[in-house]
């Protein structure tokens, strides 16, 4: 079997004053909060919006 590879994310920055787009996005990603960490499939996709909120985000080791 596939070893299915993951990506952690942590939301480091507000959605206040952001787009709608980018709250989706965050929303979509699984985060809502200041300090939240999401393990996310990692897939083109996800990868996509990624980097759409990058400056929200940091990646956890």
């Amino acid at each position: 079997m596939a070893e299915v590879k993951t990506v952690k994310v942590r939301q480091t920055g507000s959605p206040i004053r952001r787009n709608s787009i980018q709250r989706e996005t965050l929303a979509g990603l699984g985060l809502n909060k200041l300090g939240r960490v999401s393990e996310l499939e990692d897939t083109p996709s996800v990868r996509g919006m990624i980097r759409k909120v990058q400056h929200l985000l940091e990646i956890v080791e």
